[in-house]
């Protein structure tokens, strides 16, 4: 058995295993040290080093080679040393460059925001929050695409992508063939299909569980509610495809969506199918578990979501008959 390595970051020395990333054992600290990540996902194999938000600086490369790294790395590809000194929210210049990091991935990015589902889930929203700048230096023609379906259940907002590629990633590593990818180069780049709704598969349903960005949503919730006005509820139930262990998504008696629980990080800690995910939204269906936790930071902690929302309770069928009857009678009036 290997030797662990000693790494400080941001002063605080931590001992992780040789190999790991510097993101990764940042992360292992945790609080507000570990460098943001639009890209990287740890579930996902080769995925990292696409958006640059994590970059980071090496202040001392190592007990061996003291000498500090002459340029800004993104932490989520570069692995660490033993005696390796990090910098990230106590260095300025790591600040200074997240920020034009930030301004470069919403340059074609539009302010969707107040119609975007993604909108209080969006990494990026709290990247510009943070790091964002009031106004940008870029004067040319913004970048735009027409939405389209990628599968049944799917659509694709090409215009708000970031090229993270955690889609192909987990479309290539969950499923026997993939059907999407990026075409074109450069400028020109983008995420799709050749032929639109070509997407079917169990398991397509995760690439909208991975996107950090609203590029990719689920075409079942689209407008329904903001995710801020419903109750996450942690349930599951016994399924041959997947693990069946999902969080539910209630408005009142409704389930609204389905989706795959996430860790403190965003991410999916297992993977599920598209029978979960998009044929299964009745209560009678799961095993309640009891309230998703979710970080105190998250704006859907407002919306008092530790309570038991309502579709665990037996419905009252007399008192429904009797609203019924008197909703149709105002209907007359």
């Amino acid at each position: 058995m290997s030797e662990k390595v000693k790494v400080t970051i941001d002063g605080i020395t931590v001992d992780v295993e040789p190999g790991t990333s510097i993101l990764n054992a940042a992360r292992q600290i945790g609080g507000d040290i570990v460098p943001p990540a639009m890209c990287y996902y740890s579930k996902l194999e080769g995925s990292g080093g696409k958006c640059r938000t994590c970059l980071v600086k090496v202040s001392k490369g190592s007990e061996k080679d003291p000498r500090p790294m002459p340029k800004l790395v993104a932490s989520c590809r570069t692995g660490v040393m033993d005696g390796m000194e990090v910098q990230n929210i106590t260095s300025p210049e790591v600040i200074e460059a997240r920020k034009g990091v930030v301004e470069i991935l919403l340059i074609n990015h539009p302010l969707d925001c107040p119609v975007c589902d993604q909108a209080g889930e969006c990494h990026l929203q709290d990247l510009s929050y943070e790091h964002g700048v009031a106004n940008t230096r870029y004067e040319f023609e913004r970048r735009t695409f027409d939405r389209i379906d990628i599968g049944d259940k799917i659509q694709l907002h090409m215009t708000r992508c970031i090229l993270c590629y955690r889609c192909v990633y987990v479309a290539d590593q969950l499923t026997d063939s993939r059907q999407h990818g990026i075409l074109g180069r450069g400028d020109a780049s983008e995420i799709s299909t050749y032929i639109e709704k070509a997407i079917d598969n169990d398991f397509s349903g995760n690439v909208i569980d991975v996107c950090p960005v609203g590029a990719l949503t689920d075409r079942t919730f689209r407008f329904k509610n903001r995710v801020w006005f419903s109750k996450p509820v942690d349930a599951h139930r016994h399924c041959p495809t997947c693990k069946g262990k999902v969080t539910l998504w209630y408005k009142g008696e409704e389930v609204l969506r389905v989706t795959g629980r996430k860790d403190e990080f965003g991410e999916v800690e297992d993977f599920i199918c598209n029978t979960c995910r998009f044929e299964t939204k009745n209560t009678k269906d799961w095993v309640i578990e009891g309230p998703r936790q979710i970080s105190h930071k998250s704006v859907i902690s407002s919306n008092h979501y530790e309570m038991v929302p309502l579709p665990v309770i037996k419905q009252n069928p007399a008192l429904m008959e009797a609203n019924k009857i008197e909703f149709d009678r105002a209907s007359k009036i």
